[in-house]
């Protein structure tokens, strides 16, 4: 059964940082493009960042800039480091699978999700 476990969440002041973590097992991870999606109360699920097998990636413009994101193959893991902070990125992070490896904003396009990981940014 495929697993995508987040951690690295957490509280953190506006203007720090924060590496996500995802770690996949029982996937042929390095043909899987790899997302984050963010979910924040009372708002719908949206697009953070993916990179695709060949290690392209898109970034929503809200954090473009702001986030990396990297993918270890051999370690089965997808990166998320985010710098500069702001209260408005406090949401549960989810990472995501994508057999197409499609860099898709969408989440109807994502095969499989962790239980997520809460980032709360404190102003």
């Amino acid at each position: 059964q495929v697993q995508l476990v987040e951690s690295g969440g957490g509280l953190v002041q506006a203007g720090g940082s924060l590496r996500l973590s995802c770690a996949a097992s029982e996937l042929t991870f390095p043909n899987y493009g790899m997302g984050w999606l963010r979910q924040a109360p009372g708002k719908d699920r949206e697009f953070v960042a993916a990179i695709s097998l060949n290690f392209n990636t898109n970034y929503a413009d809200s954090v473009k800039g702001r986030s990396t994101i990297s993918r270890d193959n051999a370690k089965n893991t997808v990166y998320l480091q985010m710098n500069s902070l702001k209260p408005e990125d406090t949401a549960v992070y989810y990472c995501a699978a994508d057999q197409y490896w499609r860099l898709s904003a969408a989440s109807a396009d994502y095969n499989y999700w962790g239980q997520g990981t809460q980032v709360t940014v404190s102003s």
